[in-house]
This record gives structure tokens, C-alpha cells and sequence, in this order.
């Protein structure tokens, strides 16, 4: 009996040491599985013509890894992640998924895998709602089920909740500002449940509040082992969230370090090769007269869900840049379109420049009186896409440059001011003057500000002036509307970059809800007060 209990003690010791061996070799395959590479480039390299946009990259990201793609506008960080999403295919190299080889056709077949990617610019049908558009995304296996679209509508709620991205599902596309298009992207992309997100610019429309929500978000996604691409330009955040980062520059791999251990200054200078300079203040500029002044601008929503402009009030002498901050889809886009002419004022009155009534006057008659407008949407608004260059620098400057005579264009002149927006604000491009939608968001928006700016207007109002660009970028386009002041303009920025607006303003002042606080000076007012008026607790007290 005491012979059986032993071999019956022994044999259940042998299935115990069995049973945690087998468990320990799960622990580490999931292990192994969890923190192994998840997918990896090897010698991508992607011609246009006679151009490289990709030379010979190799990067890989891991599960559960925020890894950072850096470089400048034109760099082939767009290009790289087209061929990882089935959009463009490689003249040479290969990706591996969970070290396999695959081959991508279409984005469909990146999706199937787990790879989801937010672009820069937004896919969207502006005449469809945010519940359309994300249901037209899904998978076709899930459309072809058929689905309910109450029960999606309710799930996109529950997600926008719970990663701080809320949305009315109800609402058209095109009464969203940018911040809240950039919602939807987000927001369809979660709901696919991805194992790679790919995320281009992420943040460049959304506020710090929002921003910081979205950082828990990817946070997150990440500790729940699914990798994330996160380019930026905003090279704190890339600090704040990145454990690896990869360098490109012209087309090639140039570099790779732990952002942790940089600061944003080498980070920048690893990018554009070179050291990039801080915004210079012209301290001793002179304040000269009012020359953009609004008294009491009331103005209706022009839909349901747009912004109605409770009476506002402001001024802009030459000589200063004054900054409007606030979260998207407060009455910024309603204010640009007054300011600039494409809504009308009730009264002549409310709207002066250089003292001359304006309020009912149109954008060509505005910029005759030496205003510029620089809208948040580049492509569609700032440009027409199938348009080349300089096709888009007739179309706002063809009433102020003698562009146009008896109905006919000046061609020659045209590419000639063309070209030089191209040369001063060194916007890249492959070819000979190609169409707006060719070029990268950042140099895209280098071009529109540049045609506006070079103008040289005695008033510029300009919405989100850095949107998408990188640092190097984002200096010069800073310092070209500080030296605007400088020489004589009134600079109007509304922005949702509150380092931005510190950098470049003389005073700030705070949008909500459509209406304007009282301007305060820059230097006697915290970004803390700033976020508070933002959210709404102090713009009264302000005003």
C-alpha cells in the first residue's frame, strides 16, 4: 500500500512538473508572441520617374511598440506607409508580417491582416454623416452580413466616450471642422480593432486636451500588444509617447534613437540635417494704427450644427500678431468666413480695414484693399487639387498681381510668382509644376501660406498657419508672420497649437462657444488660464 501511494505521489509530481512545464512554455510562446516584431520593411525602395521618394528602407515595429517615423515634409514618410497599406506597391524590397512575406494588392488586404491607417488628409464624403462614412469603411464581409446601423451608431458613441473623441453620428460632414474630421478617421480606424495603426499627423488639428485623450487611447491600444507608426511633426509628443523613432531624410534612412533620450532640438536637427533656429521676436517693432477692426459681430449659424457668433469684438493694429485660441468647432471656421468675406455681415460697419467698411463686401473686393486669407483646409479650400500650382496662384492672386488682363491670363507671370513661393519657402515636389493633390500635406501648406504671404498684405488672417508641417517648416512660416507685423501688417492666427500662438503673439484672446474673450497680453497670461478659457470657465469673466 505504501509502495502504491509513493509511484501514485510520484506519478502526480511527474504531471505537476508536466503540467507547469507546459504552462511556462505557454507563458513564454505568448511572450515571445507579444514582444516579437510584428511587421518589418526591408529595402523598400519606390520610384516616381526619374524620382526616389524611398531609397532602401528598412524599419520594423513590435507588438505592444509606439515606434515614430520622423522626417521633413517631402522626406518619403507618406510614400513608405502608402506601400504598407496596399496603396502603392514597391519597385523593390519586401514586408514581412509576423515574419512572414506578404504582398499587398490594396489596402483591403493590408485591413484583412490588422493594419489600419489614419491619414493626414481625410477620406470623407461631406455630404453623407459621420455614421455613413464609418459604416461605408468597414469591412465588405460586414456590409455584405448587413449590419445594424443603430447598433453602429451607439458603438461609435460608446468608443468616442471612451477615448475622449465624441461625435454626434448624426451630423453631415461637411459642418465638422477639421478637429472633429479627424475624430471620424480615428474613430473608424479603433472600431476595426487593429493589430497595426498607422497614425500620420494625428494630433495636428486637435487641441492639447484633446490631444492628451488621445494619448491614453493609443497608450492604451499599445499595452493591449497592438504596435502603432505614429509620425509627427510635434516632436514633444513624439518624446512623450515613443520608445523607438526612425529618421528619414530625402528618401533615405538616416538614423534611429530612443526619443526619450533627445531632446526636441536634436530631434529636429536629425531630421532636417541641420540646426533648426527658434522664432525670433521683434521685440522693438512699432504698434501702429488699427487696421482690421470687427464691432459686434453677430451672426446666425448657417446650419444646426454649426456655430452662431455672439458679438464680437476685436482689433488688430499693424505692427502686432494677435492669436485666437480655442478647441475645434467653436465658431473658428464661422469667424474666418466673416473675416474673410465668404459670409456676409448684416451691417457694412462690422468689419473695417484701414477703416473702410468691408462687412458687405466680397473676398476679391476685400483683397483689393490689401487683405489676405489663409483658410484651415489647404486641399479644396486653400487649393484646387487637379489644379497645378500655378493654375492656384491665379486664384487668389489674380485680382492684386496683374495676372489677368481682358479675360486672359498671364501665364508666364503666374509661374513666375509660382516659382518663387517654391524657391522662398522651399516647397518640394517632383516635376515640373504639378497639381496641388500631388503634394505632401506640409509642402502643400507651405505653398498656400507662401502665395498669400509674398502678396505682402497690410492684413492677413490666417487659420491653423502650421498644420502638418515639420519643424524646420514650421520656424520659417512663424517667423515670415512675425516679420509681417514687424514691417507694418496686422496678423490675425487662430490656432489650436497654444505653443504656437505663444511663440508668435502679442495678445491672445479665446473663442468658445462663439464668443470672443477680451485679448490678453501674451506675456502676463499662463497657458493654464489659456486651457481654462478654452473649456469655457473664464471667457466671460475675461470679457
Amino acid at each position: 500500500m505504501e509502495a502504491d501511494e509513493t509511484s501514485s505521489v510520484a506519478v502526480d509530481s511527474v504531471k505537476q512538473s508536466q503540467m507547469l512545464a507546459t504552462i511556462e512554455a505557454g507563458l513564454a510562446a505568448d511572450h515571445a508572441q507579444n514582444s516579437g516584431l510584428l511587421v518589418e520593411m526591408k529595402g523598400i525602395t519606390k520610384r516616381f520617374g526619374s524620382f526616389t521618394a524611398n531609397d532602401n528602407i528598412n524599419i520594423g515595429v513590435e507588438r505592444g511598440q509606439i515606434h515614430a517615423l520622423l522626417g521633413e515634409n517631402g522626406a518619403g514618410k507618406s510614400t513608405l506607409m502608402k506601400i504598407l497599406n496596399g496603396l502603392l506597391r514597391p519597385d523593390e524590397g519586401e514586408i514581412f508580417w509576423k515574419g512572414e512575406t506578404v504582398q499587398f494588392a490594396s489596402p483591403q488586404d493590408a485591413a484583412k491582416l490588422g493594419i489600419s491607417m489614419v491619414f493626414q488628409h481625410f477620406s470623407l464624403f461631406e455630404n453623407l454623416s459621420v455614421l455613413e462614412n464609418i459604416a461605408v469603411a468597414l469591412p465588405g464581409s460586414i456590409r455584405q452580413n448587413g449590419f445594424n446601423l443603430r447598433r453602429l451608431s451607439r458603438r461609435i458613441e460608446e468608443v468616442g466616450e471612451a477615448y475622449g473623441l465624441t461625435l454626434s453620428p448624426q451630423r453631415p460632414v461637411y459642418s465638422l471642422s477639421a478637429g472633429e474630421r479627424q475624430r471620424i478617421e480615428i474613430i473608424r480606424a479603433l472600431l476595426r480593432e487593429p493589430k497595426l495603426l498607422v497614425l500620420d499627423e494625428p494630433t495636428s488639428v486637435l487641441t492639447p486636451q484633446e490631444a492628451d485623450s488621445l494619448f491614453v487611447t493609443l497608450e492604451q491600444l499599445a499595452q493591449k500588444g497592438c504596435g502603432l507608426l505614429y509620425i509627427s511633426h510635434k516632436l514633444d509628443e513624439v518624446q512623450r509617447l515613443c520608445s523607438k523613432a526612425t529618421i528619414l531624410r530625402g528618401g533615405k534612412l538616416v538614423g534611429e534613437c530612443d526619443p526619450r533620450s533627445e531632446d526636441v532640438r536634436s530631434l529636429a536637427a536629425m531630421m532636417v540635417g541641420t540646426h533648426v533656429p527658434e522664432v525670433r521676436s521683434q521685440a522693438l517693432h512699432k504698434i501702429g494704427d488699427i487696421r482690421l477692426e470687427v464691432e459686434g459681430l453677430t451672426l446666425p449659424a448657417p446650419d444646426i450644427h454649426a456655430k452662431s457668433l455672439k458679438h464680437i469684438m476685436l482689433s488688430v493694429h499693424g505692427g502686432e500678431v494677435l492669436g485666437i485660441a480655442g478647441i475645434a468647432g467653436n465658431g473658428q471656421s464661422e469667424l474666418f468666413s466673416a473675416l474673410s468675406g465668404e459670409t456676409l455681415s448684416p451691417q457694412a460697419r462690422t468689419i473695417l480695414i484701414d477703416t473702410m467698411p468691408v462687412g458687405q463686401l466680397d473676398i476679391e473686393s476685400r483683397r483689393a484693399l490689401g487683405a489676405a486669407f489663409i483658410p484651415e483646409q489647404r486641399l479644396g479650400h486653400g487649393a484646387v487639387p487637379n489644379m497645378a500650382l500655378s493654375d492656384n496662384m491665379v486664384l487668389s492672386r489674380h485680382g492684386t498681381d496683374r495676372l489677368d488682363r481682358f479675360g486672359m491670363v498671364n501665364v508666364r507671370r503666374a509661374k513666375r510668382l509660382s516659382d518663387e513661393v517654391v524657391s522662398k519657402f522651399d516647397v518640394r515636389f517632383s516635376g515640373k509644376n504639378p497639381v496641388a493633390s500631388s503634394l505632401s500635406g506640409g509642402n502643400l501648406q507651405k505653398f498656400v501660406v507662401g502665395r498669400e504671404i509674398l502678396a505682402r498684405p497690410g492684413v492677413l488672417v490666417v487659420d491653423q498657419p502650421t498644420w502638418g508641417v515639420d519643424a524646420g517648416a514650421a520656424v520659417a512660416i512663424r517667423q515670415a508672420l512675425v516679420n509681417m507685423a514687424a514691417q507694418g501688417a496686422a496678423v490675425l492666427v487662430i490656432s489650436q497649437d497654444l505653443d504656437e500662438l505663444f511663440s508668435i503673439s502679442d495678445r491672445i484672446a479665446v473663442l468658445h462657444e462663439g464668443a470672443l474673450s477680451a485679448p490678453l497680453a501674451t506675456g502676463q497670461v499662463t497657458r493654464e488660464t489659456i486651457g481654462l478659457m478654452m473649456a469655457g470657465s473664464e471667457v466671460d469673466d475675461a470679457a
